[in-house]
């Protein structure tokens, strides 16, 4: 068949009649083609959607019915521009080129293949197009639970799919769940090492991996008790109460994971003070890798096959966590399965689920599910480096903003400061220390016990709300506030949605109390409508805004109507939104929240940068300013560890703001004891030393998060209530402020470049070393921007760790200057006061002067380290640090490059002005080398040379 190449000027937004093959397989639309597929099959697609959104970015769209449903997307931003594309037609295929890529479609069946330009395949769908539809129906709404599979060649890696607790990184041959929870939190975005990424346009229940759910162990194998009999494993409860008698039972299924299904546990049984094991064998009907999830509250161990295959993890009983574990069974074997858990609290959740070897067509491919979907919808976007590819997925779903200066500084928090008294004297405590600080946290609880939701102040506790924001402000800091979506029913915030039918029911209607005094009943209002997203803000900015409040602490915003509730019941609390069921919008009303007070702050007070941090998240939230936290974790040092892998995937999802809190939210009973006895003895016994150790090395990591903050349940987390000044702990956690705050100038670059570049600011090694496959699976190192790797320690007593030093480059240890090459595994030193901390040879990081918060004064002496060994550059940014107007070109770049060859320094020309800029500063330049190791000094000596805006080259 003879080739027609057709080029399309998209800028027309014409369809070409003409270009429509004779059979009318495919046609031409603004933007894009349309393949109609010839089935009779109800469950595949009979039309396809090809819509160009740039040279890189791809939007396909495909639906089992013969027109496209009329819907819009809630993640992607309105494209700036129309790219021109050709479309070139030969015999079964169509190909659609951009300048970029050339994707490939069947038109018998729809397959799609993402080449290069070079004709590299970069992605495929599986042969037939890999897509199934079957028909839902939710409240009257039809729908499809959606199914798309990609072939995936062995080395390929996945990272992303937002933040997830089972401490897992590269996701290939790996299965995560989509759905939002106090600890969890859902984006449905992968970046591959092969050079391109995939948004999946869903918000409901999602899979990725793995389409099907985890099934009971009885669904699965043949159980057999402690004794051998068939049919159940032997549950047996113990408890340490008086009186109360050993129970054994059969149990057919470990699934007491939420308020319901643990209403199956023994009634009456006291598990406060229990001790449970089940036991038995299981037998798998087939054989293969079996996968397994563990759901938990309280301590817990399970061994499989006489291996210790889940060493003791615990969670708090009302926050129970979710760890994921593999195993290869054999069909017919009976392999031994014991579970140890001591319950923590009377209300505690166990359970043990699993999963089948995995379906031929979906192993080790990349595989996506979604519950219910009115088409299926994703964005192909490619790039030559991770990067790349994060910038073309802000380019869909909006840019990241820069965030105000003083939030690169320190936060203190805790679970609430009950009052004003409480937070004033903190923050004095600080200045007195001279501890560096910028923001205090005022959390839940701050209004009258029975009016949450009011905005109102508790006027015994809070006599004077305005005159300690006041206050806050005169000590030169910044205050925090924590509002939630949530609202009891007596107040009149509550009333005002509830007359415009704003407010989620199903709460209400089931009397559901919450765990305030006797318990209250109120729910969240509907964030999907949005009249109610005004309202909400209309009431922030009535009550709260006139104390001159900056920044907000948008919790719970899974939304968590009730902790521990099935997955349908969750539904039912959060539904119906003001666009539909629940079931298909199930996961994204955190974004739509924080879409409430962005726009909402942006519309009455547009010079003043707004700063959200959500516990919850989605696609395109950092374009609303927003930052996310990893929620209510545990104090252990397996959940230290996940923090890390939890960032970077997080990171990886172009979501570049994120934080933890630093020591974890809940808290073991043992180190309150600890506490206790410190208290009343001035002694440090075995947990309370942990205690201090466990803070000491999260701080260490915490002051290379893209934001560090502390927060948490008693102990108090401020420093001095975590360990005496002189204390190991103490100075340490001390030096890494104030090493946060001297690194100021090189940090809000950093934030800078989110905005600018599209930069990610916590980085995995493979981000910068993709070359190097030895970095691909390293989740517990990472880049601090360019320049710094970060090696947290996440042992107890460890004073050691290994690191990998990523090839291509050198690397100096930033304690001592010394010389190490890339391309090895070394142990290194890791003593209590010091995290292993790395720097990239040919890094320029400039060091500010000592201050107490960040806009104390400007960094008038920059000392301007130079880590030779490459050619190295970097662009220092500046702007006013807290309004908009860099969005209006105010701000100004100093850039420097550091020539290797020639040991000079050329500090280029200045770009750019803003109000208050200095026009001339001093830099004082210290080299560092292979044969002149320097350790790092805040205040070195080195060459000084004063600026005043005009180049400089400068020999070393």
């Amino acid at each position: 068949m003879k080739l027609k190449n057709i080029h399309l000027s998209v800028l027309a937004g014409l369809a070409i009649a003409s270009c429509s093959s004779p059979t009318k397989t495919y046609e031409t639309v603004d933007g894009g083609v349309v393949v109609n597929i010839e089935s009779n099959d109800g469950t595949v697609a009979k039309k396809l959607r090809l819509e160009v959104l740039g040279d890189e970015l791809v939007h396909v769209s495909a639906t089992p019915e013969r027109e496209f449903p009329k819907d819009s997307s809630l993640i992607i931003v309105a494209q700036k521009a129309k790219v021109p594309f050709e479309v070139t037609e030969s015999g079964d295929s169509l190909q659609v080129a951009t300048a970029k890529l050339n994707v490939m479609v069947s038109k018998t069946n729809g397959g799609i293949t993402f080449k290069d330009k070079a004709g590299k395949k970069i992605l495929a769908e599986q042969v037939g197009g890999g897509k199934t539809f079957d028909p839902i129906e939710v409240d009257g709404t039809k729908g499809y639970t959606v199914r798309q599979i990609f072939d995936s060649p062995q080395d390929e890696a996945f990272y992303g799919l937002g933040q997830h607790q089972s401490d897992e990184f590269n996701y290939k041959g790996k299965s995560e769940e989509l759905f939002q929870y106090n600890t969890k939190v859902s984006v449905p975005f992968i970046v591959s090492n092969k050079n391109y990424g995939l948004l999946w346009d869903s918000y409901a229940l999602s899979r990725f991996g793995d389409s099907r759910p985890y099934k009971q162990l009885n669904d699965l194998f043949k159980l057999y008790d402690a004794n051998g009999k068939a049919g159940a494993l032997t549950g047996t409860y113990t408890s340490s109460d008086k009186g109360v008698e050993t129970l054994v039972r059969d149990e057919k299924s470990i699934f007491f994971e939420d308020i319901k299904s643990a209403k199956n546990l023994p009634e009456g049984f006291p598990l406060k003070n229990a001790s449970v094991t089940y036991q038995g064998d299981i037998e798998a009907n087939n054989s293969g890798e079996f996968s397994f999830i563990l759901y938990y509250a309280g301590y817990i161990k399970v061994y499989l096959n006489d291996e210790l295959v889940v060493p003791e993890r615990w969670r708090t009983a009302w926050n129970p966590n979710s760890y994921k574990f593999t195993m290869n069974l054999e069909a017919g074997k009976r392999v031994p399965l014991r579970i140890e858990w001591q319950p923590d609290g009377g209300a505690s959740y166990c359970g043990l689920r699993a999963r089948a070897p995995q379906l031929e067509a979906e192993k080790d491919n990349q595989v996506w599910w979604s519950e219910m979907n009115k088409k299926l919808d994703y964005y192909f976007v490619y790039g030559n480096s991770m990067d790349e590819i994060i910038k073309g997925y802000r380019t869909l779903t909006g840019k990241s903003q820069v965030m105000p200066k003083w939030a690169m500084g320190y936060w203190q928090s805790r679970e609430r400061y009950k009052t004003e008294d409480e937070i004033l004297g903190v923050l004095k405590e600080f200045r007195s220390r001279e501890i560096p600080i910028d923001n205090i946290v005022l959390d839940w609880n701050h209004w009258e016990e029975d009016q949450w939701g009011s905005h109102e102040f508790d006027k015994a506790r809070f006599p004077d709300p305005k005159g300690m924001v006041d206050s806050i402000h005169a000590m030169n800091g910044k205050m925090m506030i924590s509002v939630w979506p949530k609202f009891y029913k007596n107040t009149e915030h509550f009333k005002e949605f509830d007359e415009k039918g704003w407010m989620y029911q199903q709460a209400i209607k089931d009397s559901i109390r919450d765990w305030v005094g006797p318990g209250y009943i109120g729910s969240f209002y509907d964030a999907y409508s949005a009249d109610a997203r005004k309202l909400f803000w209309n009431q922030i900015y009535e009550h709260y805004y006139p104390l001159n409040i900056d920044a907000w602490w948008m919790d719970a915003s899974e939304p968590n109507v009730r902790d521990c509730t099935d997955m349908d019941y969750r539904k039912a609390l959060q539904g119906p939104t003001a666009l539909g069921s629940s079931t298909e919008y199930f996961n994204t009303y955190a974004l739509m929240n924080a879409e409430a007070i962005y726009e909402g702050q942006r519309s009455v007070d547009p010079d003043k940068r707004v700063f959200l941090l959500t516990r919850s998240g989605f696609a395109g939230l950092q374009r609303y300013s927003t930052a996310t936290w990893s929620g209510d974790i545990a104090t252990r040092w397996e959940d230290m560890k996940a923090q890390i892998s939890a960032g970077l995937n997080f990171a990886v999802s172009g979501i570049p703001y994120w934080t933890m809190d630093i020591g974890g939210f809940c808290v073991e009973d043992r180190y309150v004891s600890g506490q206790t006895v410190y208290n009343q003895t001035g002694k440090e016994d075995a947990d309370y030393k942990e205690w201090r150790e466990l803070n000491t090395r999260w701080y260490q990591f915490g002051a290379f998060a893209p934001l560090f903050r502390a927060h948490g349940q008693y102990p108090f987390r401020e420093v001095w209530n975590i360990a005496p000044k002189g204390h190991p702990a103490y100075e340490s956690i001390v030096y890494y402020t104030n090493l946060r705050y001297r690194l100021m100038p090189y940090i809000y670059t950093l934030a800078g470049k989110t905005y600018f570049d599209d930069y990610t600011i916590m980085r995995p090694l493979v981000m910068d070393f993709a070359s190097d496959k030895s970095v691909e699976n390293i989740s517990d190192q990472f880049m601090f921007g360019p320049a710094f790797m970060a090696c947290p320690v996440y042992a107890y007593e460890a004073r050691s760790r290994e690191v990998y030093f990523p090839a291509g480059t050198g690397w100096y240890d930033f304690y001592t200057g010394n010389f190490i090459s890339g391309g090895q595994t070394k142990t290194v030193d890791a003593p209590y006061e010091h995290m292993p901390l790395f720097v990239k040879s040919g890094s320029i990081i400039p060091v500010g002067p000592e201050i107490q918060y960040t806009d104390e004064k400007q960094a008038d002496t920059i000392v301007l380290y130079v880590y030779k060994g490459e050619n190295g550059e970097f662009t220092l940014y500046e702007d006013e640090g807290g309004n908009y107007n860099y969005e209006k070109g105010d701000y100004a770049n100093i850039p420097f490059r550091y020539n290797d060859a020639t040991s000079t320094l050329t500090i280029g020309k200045r770009q750019g002005e803003f109000k208050g800029m200095l026009k001339d500063r001093t830099f004082v330049i210290v080299t560092v080398s292979k044969d002149q190791p320097k350790a790092f000094d805040f205040d070195a000596n080195g060459k000084t040379i004063t600026y005043n805006g005009t180049e400089q080259t400068i020999q070393l």
